[in-house]
């Protein structure tokens, strides 16, 4: 086979063979095919796009490019969730104990952050001495003796990805619909679950903008995970505020804690219901969603979330004080508050722009190797909807460095919108796929 072939043939329109996509993908894992023939075929995709079957047969290579886990020792029906991403997404780190709690085992690898903060795994390592990187066999054994470990993506899962990735990124090659489908799904599907539960973002703060674009992402990566033959379904949710209050590192870890004991924000505490809930419904240990959020609900009243929470931290090496005693987590040595300039409501906080914030406050990377504050960030103390008096604290932001604190503080300035009229909160839960 012949990548020069495989070039003029998508860029004539021509749609990509089973055949094809497996040679370009491993040739190019190999080192066979050069970065300029691959971004040549990026480019062509990106223009002339991938079908159904394409999108579906680039997934498969992509997976099939590395290691495959296997997690049929782990007893009952395992349930993996992923994101899109957004600014104070935190709620693996909720939704992960809330269904260990009700029996569903949750056996989750999850990346770090390049941009607004850090990824789940970064906000793992905010808890004293928690360890992030473990063998393939300590992973499962936690995972039975716990119902649940969240350790980073193995290196060696879908290996394509990893390469593709990096060249998308400096060719301006990111944004396509099957290109994304692909790289969440090759590392998904290898990660070994028997359930998939995605939560599609949109909004200023997501990486799609808007409702339809989310929706059809949604619809093509549950799509592949059904033709895998893995149950799969989405929820479309809001990202045009962040997520919660905390926008940072350890700050959002001290929120999902707070969330589990039944004292988080509103949103955050319904989208981790809903998600948690609908994943236990998945994982066959309730008859509807309802009645999977019943059984989350139970396990935040009853302290069961917390307590399965505080036996992963142990299981991995952490301080699982930190449960109960937030002074254990990194602390900032600076604090500055945001005020309000007029009276009125919060009309819009523009996520993207917070995450802008928070990144510049020390709780993000700028390119892979810097080094996180894990202490850094923001605290949101005013929401869409709520009043604000002139004087008034609408956020503060915090970190170990007073420059990059009142470089964070002005963006986030820039954030906020105040209403003379009362206003309406977005709606969180746009729609359920499956």
């Amino acid at each position: 086979m012949n990548m020069l072939e495989i070039l003029y043939h998508k860029r004539d329109g021509g749609k990509l063979s089973k055949e094809q996509i497996d040679f370009f993908v491993s040739q190019y894992t190999k080192g066979a095919i050069p970065d300029y023939q691959a971004s040549a075929l990026l480019m062509a995709i990106f223009f002339r796009d991938l079908d159904r079957e394409e999108t579906y047969w680039l997934t498969r290579a992509m997976m099939e490019s590395g290691e495959i886990l296997d997690l049929a020792d782990i007893p009952g029906i395992k349930v993996d969730k992923h994101s899109t991403g957004g600014v104070g997404d935190k709620t693996t780190l909720i939704v992960g104990p809330l269904c260990a709690s009700c029996g569903v085992p949750v056996a989750k690898m999850s990346g770090r952050g390049l941009g607004f903060t850090g990824g789940t795994v970064d906000k793992l390592e905010a808890i004293p001495g928690f360890q992030t990187t473990l063998s393939q066999e300590r992973f499962r054994q936690v995972v039975r003796e716990t119902g649940i470990c969240v350790i980073g993506q193995s290196q060696g899962i879908a290996a394509a990805d990893k390469k593709l990735y990096a060249l998308r990124d400096v060719t301006a090659t990111v944004d396509n619909k099957g290109l994304i489908t692909a790289s969440i799904m090759s590392k998904k599907l290898a990660a070994g679950s028997d359930g998939i539960l995605l939560d599609v973002k949109c909004g200023q703060g997501a990486f799609m903008k808007n409702l339809e674009d989310a929706r059809k992402l949604a619809r093509a990566m549950v799509e592949i995970g059904k033709t895998a033959g893995k149950q799969t379904a989405a929820f479309v949710t809001d990202m045009s505020q962040p997520l919660g209050r905390a926008v940072g590192n350890a700050s959002e870890v001290m929120e999902a804690i707070r969330t589990l004991r039944g004292q988080g924000p509103e949103d955050i505490t319904l989208l981790a219901k809903t998600l948690a809930g609908y994943m236990v419904f998945m994982g066959g240990k309730a008859s509807s969603h309802e009645e999977g959020m019943k059984k989350v609900e139970d396990q935040m009243k009853n302290g069961g979330a917390v307590r399965k929470l505080k036996e992963m931290i142990l299981a991995q090496g952490g301080d699982g004080g930190v449960v109960e005693d937030f002074s254990l987590f990194p602390q900032p040595a600076f604090r500055a508050e945001l005020k309000g300039e007029e009276t009125g409501f919060v009309e819009s906080i523009r996520a993207d722009v917070i995450g802008s914030a928070s990144q510049i406050s020390g709780a993000g990377r700028e390119k892979k190797e810097d080094a996180i504050d894990l202490s850094a960030g923001i605290y949101l103390q005013k929401k869409v909807g709520e009043p604000v008096e002139k004087g008034e604290t609408l956020a503060v932001v915090f970190g170990n460095d007073r420059e990059k604190l009142s470089l964070a503080l002005e963006k986030a300035r820039l954030a906020y919108d105040i209403a003379e009229k009362p206003v309406k909160a977005p709606e969180l839960i746009k729609e359920l796929i499956c």
